[in-house]
């Protein structure tokens, strides 16, 4: 099978196209033809040293990815939630070694979900990281409910993109943080209120709010606190961030949290829903060919991606 594996720590050079052998199944996997895959920040971390290098260095091959859509082609001997010809997507073994750049995955029933027949392949590979991520710190680490007033930094990215959504669903007053070019998109997925960081700060724009959900790091902590209520509460997702926001919060007598996603067919089937409703869909700013997935990592190293970026298989 082809699959695009890592021949060392660095830059796009390293990522190389090969053929190596379909991956065995175990008894709790399913075989996974994948048809779409999506790229998100943390493979470009990874790819260049950190993040999860270090978990993954002794492994032979090294193949990056972790959000896949495609086919069931054969399932394990205690599988039983999923059917050979089922269409199933989600973020497999993170984290961990996912091994999504590749024609065939095997991943663990436990991790998947069936891919609602309303939507693509290429927008189901969206929703998993990225999506899950929203899903679990809004819906179940932040605990977000009606009349919550929630402040998302870089909201039409990634993560953000599908937050704004989920915020919304669950019923809170979402004002975003982006550029001044994305304003009319944040409004048309249901932002109550945009902020243009460029023209304006969101420390002076944005008040009273319960939730803050971080994907910049760096100074938006501190400028973060400064729009937050007594018991409010703040996640920072970036690598690095988790330490300093939580005792920076702390300081100032507000909440820090550290988080990582993790895989969970549960969660999955839960997005499924709201994307088959349509409460949640994906946005993908550009499908890449498989050979080009190097070209996909520059894309995403830019830090301008509005939404997704996909890769067909």
């Amino acid at each position: 099978m082809k699959a695009m594996i890592l021949k060392d720590f660095g830059g796009v050079e390293n990522l190389v196209k090969a053929d190596i052998p379909v991956p065995p199944v175990g008894d709790d996997e399913v075989l996974v033809k994948v048809m779409a895959l999506s790229i998100n920040p943390v493979d470009i971390k990874t790819r260049i040293g950190k993040a999860l290098a270090q978990q993954l260095k002794d492994d032979d091959p090294v193949i990056l990815g972790w959000d896949i859509s495609g086919v069931v082609s054969k399932k394990g001997k205690t599988v039983t939630s999923f059917m050979e010809g089922d269409e199933v997507f989600g973020m497999i073994n993170f984290p961990g070694h996912g091994r999504a750049y590749a024609e065939y995955v095997s991943a663990p029933e436990s991790h998947l979900a069936i891919k609602p027949a309303n939507i693509s392949h290429e927008e189901a590979a969206a929703a998993s990281l990225a999506a899950l991520t929203a899903w679990q710190i809004l819906s179940y680490t932040a605990g977000i409910t009606k009349g919550n007033r929630v402040l998302i930094h870089a909201a039409a990215g990634g993560v953000g993109h599908y937050a704004v959504q989920m915020a919304k669903y669950l019923g809170a007053h979402v004002t975003g943080t982006a550029s001044g070019t994305n304003m009319e998109f944040l409004k048309g997925l249901g932002a109550d209120i945009v902020i243009d960081y460029k023209k304006e700060k969101f420390e002076e724009a944005a008040s009273n709010i319960d939730f803050v959900l971080d994907a910049v790091g760096g100074d938006y902590i501190d400028r973060s606190l400064k729009t937050m209520k007594q018991n409010g509460l703040i996640i920072s997702i970036p690598s690095g961030a988790a330490e300093a926001v939580t005792e920076k919060a702390k300081a100032k007598g507000l909440n820090g949290q550290r988080f990582m996603v993790r895989s969970s067919g549960k969660h999955m089937r839960e997005i499924a829903s709201l994307l088959d409703t349509g409460n949640v869909v994906s946005y993908i700013s550009k499908v890449y060919r498989f050979d080009d997935i190097p070209d996909a990592h520059l894309q995403i190293e830019t830090g301008k991606t509005r939404g997704k970026v996909v890769v067909t298989v």
